[in-house]
C-alpha cells in the first residue's frame, strides 16, 4: 500500500513538472473603468497642466479633468500639442527568469514613447486603436523594482494618422485608455495562431512560434468542459517555425447570432515528452460566404443583416470602457431583435468582442480610416496589429477597410493575405467587392437600386438617427423593401448611443458638441428612446401578420418566421386578455400557446385557444419568447372599440335641464353645475367652467390645415339636449361643427372638415391650453411613447399615466419617455391640471393625442428633421407629421414619410373627414393622482 501511494506521489510530481507553461500576465493598469490604477501623471497643456500629479490608468485624461476636450471637427485639432506623461514604478516575479517577457498596450492615444528603467523599448507607436506590444526581457530587473515611463501625445506627428482617427466625426481623447500588462512566455511558446473552424467540422490552423519542439497537440472542450472530438498531434520538423494543421470534427455545434456555440481549443508545444507552452483560444465552427449578385451566406443560410454602428464609448470615462459596458450594450442590441453590428470607426475593446462571441451577434471589425486614410506603412502595421489580435473571433465575418472615402486601396489585398479565413473586405459608402454600400440613400433611389441594381445592398450606414429623428422614423418602409428584396443583404443604422461626454470643465455637464453627438437610439447611460421599441418590432424575428379582433376571431394568427437558423417550435407564446381600468384594478386571463412547427422564411399559422368570455376583455396581448426565454416582442390587440368605451364612459341624462343664455356675441349654457361659453359667430368654444371655477381649456376647435369656416350658427332642443350646430354651404361653410349639451353636463362636439390642401402635413383640431396648467395625463392608447408619422410600430394598446416633463430627446436630462408629442390611438384622456382637471372621449377610432409642441432641437443647416407641430396646445388629429433624419427629409424616408394625400374636393358632406369628442368638466382636483408614467397592468 505505502509502495502505490509513492508511485502515486511520483507520477502526480512528474504531471506538475512536465505540466505546460502557460502565458501569464502581471496586470500594470486596471482592467476598464470599473478597475483602474493610479500612476504619476503630468499634462503639458490645458487644465491641470505643469504639475505632477497622478491619473487612474486606464483613462482618457479629458474625463479625469486634463487638458482640452476637442470634438473632430474642432478647427483648431491640428495644432494641439497636448502631451501626457506617465510614470509607475512596478516588480517583476524573480521566477520569470529565462522567460520572454512583453509589455502590452491595448489601446493609447495617440503616438506613445515606452521607457523601461530610462531605456527606450522601441520606435513610437502611431494609432490609437490597436494593441501593440514590445520586447522588454533585456531591459526588466527581476525581483527589483522598474521604472515604467510613457509619454503620450494627443495628436499625432504622422499627418496620416490625425487624418484617418482625429479629423472625424466623434470625440477626440487621449491617453492610455486600455488596459496596460505585462506578458511573460517561455522561451519557446507560441506567437500566433490562426483559425479557420468550418461549419462542415473541418479544422484548418496555421501556427507560428519560436523556439525548439518537436510536436504539437490540439484539444477541444465544449461549453461542459468534455472533450470534444479526438486530440490530435502533428510532428514538427527541425528548423521550423509555420506550421499548418488540419483536422476533420464530426457534427460539430455551430456557431450563428442565434445559436452562438462555442468551443475552447488548446494548443500545447511539446518537446521530448515534455508540455512547453499551452495557449487557448475561443472559437466557433462557422462557414462565411458571399455569392456574387446574390447575398452574404453563414452556414449556408442567406442573411440579412439587422445591425447598428457602435463606438466604444461611455460618457463618464470616454473610450475607456469596460466587460459590464460590453455585456450591457449586447444585450441592448439583442433586445433590439438585432443580429449584427459594425465596428465605427476603429477596433474595439477585445471583451467586445468576446461579448458578441458568447451571445451571438456577427460584427463587422474596422481599420480606423473615417474620411482620411493611414499611409501605406502605418496601415500595413496597424491593419497586422488587428489582425493579429482580432481574427479568430468567430463573431467576426467582415473587415472594413475605412470608412467613407478613408480608403487605402493599397492595403486591401493586406486584409485577404492576413487572414486565414478570407472574410470579406467591405469599404462602407462605396461599391467594392460586390457589395453596395451607399450610405443615407433616399427611399425612392434605394428602391431604384433594389429593383434595378446587381450588388449586394448592405448600406453600412442608413437612417441617421439625430434628436428624436431618423431610426425607428422611417425603418418599416426601409425594411419592407429590404425583406422583399433578394439582393438586400439589411443594412446598419447609425448609431447605438448618444455620444455625450462628462465635461469635467463645465460642472459635470453632459455635452453632445450640439447636434454632432446625439445620433444615437439609446441616450450616453442607455436611456431607452421611442425607437428603440419600434426597432424592436420591426426587426422581430417573429413577424405577424396584421389582424383585427372581430366578433368572428378564432384566436389564430398568421406569422412569418424571419429567424435564420430557428424553428418557431423552438420559440414559446404568452398570451394574456385584459380588462383595462384606472387606478390599476386591471383584471386578466393568461395562458400559453402551442409553438407552431414553422422553419426559417416560411409562414404558418399560431392557435390561441381562449376562454369563452374573451370578447368581455379590452384588449389581448401576445407575446413571442426566442429560443433562449428572452421577449422578442409583446403585440396588442384591442378588443373594445372607442365607442364601446365611449357608451359606458359618457353620461348623457340627468336630473337637471340645460339652459341657455344668449347675447349678440355668445352663447352661454349651463347644465348640473357646468357653464359653459361659445362664440355665437365661430361656434368656437371659449370657456368651461364648474363649481371650483373656470378650467383652462379653451378657442377650439381651429382646424388645422382646413378652413374655420364654420357660420350661421343655430340652437335648438333635441329632447333634453341643447344642440348648437353651423350650416352646411358647399361654397362658404363647407365645415360643419356641432354642439350637444346633456342634461347631465358632458359636451359633445362633431366636426365635420375637408382639409384645404391636396397634400397635407397633418389635420385635425386645436384648442388652447396652458401648458404651465398641466401636471400628468392620464389615457388610454397606444403608449407610454410618442409616434411620428414614420414611426408607429412599438407601443402598446393600455391606459398610461404620464406626469409632465419637458423633455427634449437627446438632450439633458434624457428623461424618457417625452411628455409632449404625439399619441397613437386614443380612446379617452384625462387632463390632470394644477388646479383643475378634465376628460376628453371620443368613440372614433384612430384618433391621435397631441400633447403641447417640443422643443425644437438645433437641426443641421439642412433643417432636415422637419418636427412639425400644428397650432394651439391641445390637438385630436386625423393624421400626423412625420419627422427626418440628420440627412433626410421625412418625404425620402419612405411612403410614411410623406405628405397626407387627399383628393376629393366636390365638399360632399358624406366625403368629409369627422372628429366626434366628448367633454367632462365635472371633474375636480381631488382627482388627482401621483405617480409616474406606467400603464395599467
Amino acid at each position: 500500500m505505502l509502495k502505490r501511494s509513492s508511485l502515486f506521489l511520483c507520477l502526480l510530481l512528474m504531471f506538475c513538472l512536465v505540466k505546460a507553461q502557460q502565458t501569464e500576465k502581471l496586470y500594470l493598469s486596471g482592467t476598464g473603468n470599473d478597475h483602474t490604477v493610479n500612476w504619476d501623471f503630468f499634462c503639458t497643456a490645458g487644465l491641470n497642466s505643469g504639475k505632477w500629479t497622478t491619473i487612474p490608468v486606464p483613462s482618457n485624461w479629458e474625463l479625469q479633468g486634463f487638458g482640452k476636450y476637442d470634438y473632430g471637427f474642432a478647427k483648431e485639432i491640428n495644432k494641439g500639442k497636448e502631451q501626457g506623461l506617465y510614470k509607475y514604478k512596478f516588480k517583476v516575479p524573480a521566477d520569470w527568469k529565462n522567460r520572454k517577457i512583453n509589455v502590452v498596450f491595448e489601446g493609447s492615444m495617440t503616438d506613445t514613447e515606452v521607457k523601461i528603467n530610462g531605456i527606450s523599448a522601441g520606435e513610437t507607436h502611431q494609432g490609437s486603436f490597436y494593441v501593440f506590444r514590445y520586447d522588454i526581457t533585456k531591459l526588466i530587473k527581476l525581483g527589483k523594482d522598474n521604472l515604467l515611463e510613457v509619454k503620450v501625445s494627443k495628436h499625432s506627428a504622422n499627418q496620416s494618422v490625425n487624418e484617418a482617427e482625429r479629423k472625424a466625426d466623434f470625440w477626440i481623447f487621449g491617453g492610455i485608455f486600455r488596459p496596460v500588462y505585462l506578458e511573460s512566455l517561455p522561451q519557446t511558446h507560441i506567437d500566433r495562431v490562426q483559425i479557420d473552424a468550418k461549419a462542415n467540422g473541418n479544422l484548418n490552423v496555421q501556427l507560428t512560434y519560436t523556439g525548439d519542439a518537436d510536436k504539437i497537440e490540439v484539444e477541444l472542450f465544449g461549453k461542459d468542459e468534455k472533450r470534444f472530438g479526438e486530440r490530435f498531434r502533428t510532428s514538427i520538423k527541425k528548423e521550423t517555425s509555420k506550421l499548418a494543421l488540419n483536422h476533420q470534427f464530426s457534427n460539430p455545434a455551430l456557431w450563428s447570432s442565434e445559436f452562438p456555440n462555442l468551443y475552447t481549443a488548446t494548443f500545447t508545444l511539446i518537446k521530448s515528452g515534455k508540455e512547453i507552452h499551452q495557449i487557448s483560444k475561443k472559437i466557433g465552427f462557422r462557414t462565411v460566404e458571399v455569392k456574387e449578385r446574390d447575398g452574404v451566406y453563414v452556414n449556408g443560410v442567406k442573411l440579412k443583416f439587422k445591425g447598428v454602428n457602435r463606438h466604444s464609448f461611455y460618457p463618464s470615462s470616454g473610450r475607456t470602457t469596460s466587460k459590464k459596458i460590453s455585456i450591457a450594450d449586447v444585450l441592448l442590441m439583442k433586445e433590439m431583435n438585432m443580429n449584427a453590428v459594425r465596428m465605427s470607426h476603429y477596433p474595439p475593446d477585445g471583451h467586445f468582442l468576446e461579448v458578441c462571441d458568447s451571445l451571438g451577434l456577427f460584427v463587422m471589425d474596422e481599420l480606423a480610416g473615417w474620411h482620411g486614410t493611414y499611409n501605406t506603412a502605418t496601415g500595413t502595421k496597424l491593419l497586422k496589429e488587428m489582425m493579429l489580435n482580432d481574427e479568430n473571433h468567430p463573431s467576426i465575418i467582415f473587415w472594413a477597410n475605412g470608412n467613407e472615402g478613408g480608403h487605402n486601396r493599397e492595403l486591401d489585398h493586406l486584409f485577404l493575405e492576413e487572414d486565414i479565413q478570407k472574410r470579406p473586405v467591405i469599404h462602407p459608402w462605396e461599391v467594392f467587392g460586390g457589395f453596395e454600400t451607399t450610405h443615407y440613400r433616399e427611399f425612392n433611389y434605394g428602391i431604384g437600386n433594389y429593383d434595378h441594381g446587381h450588388n449586394i445592398l448592405m448600406p453600412t450606414e442608413f437612417l441617421h438617427g439625430m434628436w428624436d429623428g431618423g431610426h425607428g422614423a422611417g425603418i418599416e418602409d426601409y425594411w419592407n423593401a429590404m425583406w422583399n428584396n433578394p439582393l438586400s443583404a439589411g443594412g446598419f443604422l447609425w448609431d447605438f448611443a448618444d455620444q455625450g461626454v462628462v465635461r469635467t470643465d463645465k460642472n459635470g455637464e453632459l455635452d453632445t458638441d450640439g447636434n454632432h453627438g446625439p445620433d444615437g437610439i439609446v441616450g450616453p447611460y442607455h436611456e431607452k428612446e421611442g425607437s428603440f421599441y419600434t426597432i424592436k418590432e420591426v426587426w422581430s424575428p417573429v413577424f405577424i401578420e396584421k389582424r383585427e379582433i372581430t366578433s368572428g376571431f378564432d384566436g389564430s394568427f398568421l406569422l412569418e418566421n424571419r429567424y435564420a437558423f430557428t424553428n418557431l417550435n423552438q420559440c414559446t407564446f404568452d398570451w394574456k386578455l385584459k380588462k383595462l381600468k384606472t387606478r390599476n384594478d386591471v383584471e386578466f386571463k393568461a395562458g400559453k400557446a402551442d409553438a407552431p412547427d414553422i422553419k426559417p422564411f416560411e409562414k404558418g399559422k399560431l392557435q390561441i385557444n381562449l376562454p369563452a368570455d374573451w370578447r368581455n376583455f379590452d384588449a389581448l396581448y401576445l407575446t413571442a419568447n426566442g429560443p433562449d426565454g428572452r421577449e422578442l416582442f409583446t403585440w396588442s390587440f384591442p378588443i373594445a372599440l372607442p365607442k364601446d368605451d365611449a357608451e359606458q364612459i359618457v353620461v348623457k341624462t340627468g336630473s337637471s335641464k340645460v339652459s341657455l343664455k344668449e347675447d349678440v356675441k355668445t352663447y352661454q349654457v349651463s347644465a348640473n353645475g357646468i357653464d359653459l361659453t361659445f362664440d355665437k359667430t365661430t361656434g368656437l368654444l371659449q370657456q368651461a367652467k364648474n363649481a371650483n371655477g373656470i378650467i383652462p381649456f379653451s378657442n377650439g376647435p381651429v382646424l388645422q390645415e382646413g378652413v374655420n369656416n364654420f357660420k350661421n350658427f343655430t340652437q335648438k332642443m333635441d329632447g333634453q339636449n341643447l344642440v348648437i350646430s353651423s350650416t352646411f354651404d358647399k361654397k362658404e361653410s363647407y365645415n360643419t361643427l356641432q354642439w350637444t349639451i346633456y342634461p347631465s353636463g358632458w359636451l359633445k362636439m362633431e366636426v365635420k372638415y375637408f382639409p384645404s390642401a391636396y397634400f397635407t402635413t397633418f389635420v385635425g383640431l386645436n384648442f388652447s391650453y396652458p401648458e404651465s396648467e398641466i401636471k400628468a395625463v392620464e389615457y388610454k392608447g397606444n403608449g407610454p411613447y410618442r409616434v411620428w408619422k414614420n414611426r408607429m410600430k412599438g407601443a402598446q394598446f393600455g391606459i398610461w399615466k404620464k406626469d409632465y416633463n419637458n423633455s427634449a430627446t437627446g438632450e439633458p436630462p434624457w428623461q424618457y419617455p417625452e411628455f409632449k408629442g404625439y399619441y397613437s390611438n386614443m380612446y379617452w384622456c384625462e387632463f390632470i391640471g394644477k388646479q383643475q382637471s378634465f376628460k376628453v372621449v371620443t368613440d372614433k377610432e384612430d384618433v391621435f393625442l397631441r400633447l403641447f409642441t417640443p422643443k425644437k432641437s438645433k437641426d443641421t443647416e439642412y433643417d432636415n428633421m422637419s418636427p412639425t407641430f400644428p397650432n394651439g396646445d391641445i390637438s385630436f388629429m386625423n393624421g400626423i407629421s412625420a419627422i427626418g433624419t440628420k440627412t433626410q427629409k421625412p418625404e425620402t424616408t419612405g411612403p410614411m414619410g410623406m405628405k397626407h394625400v387627399f383628393y376629393d374636393f366636390e365638399k360632399e358632406p358624406g366625403r368629409a373627414l369627422e372628429m366626434t369628442l366628448y367633454f367632462d368638466f365635472s371633474l375636480n382636483s381631488s382627482s388627482l393622482r401621483g405617480g409616474t408614467t406606467k400603464q395599467s397592468s
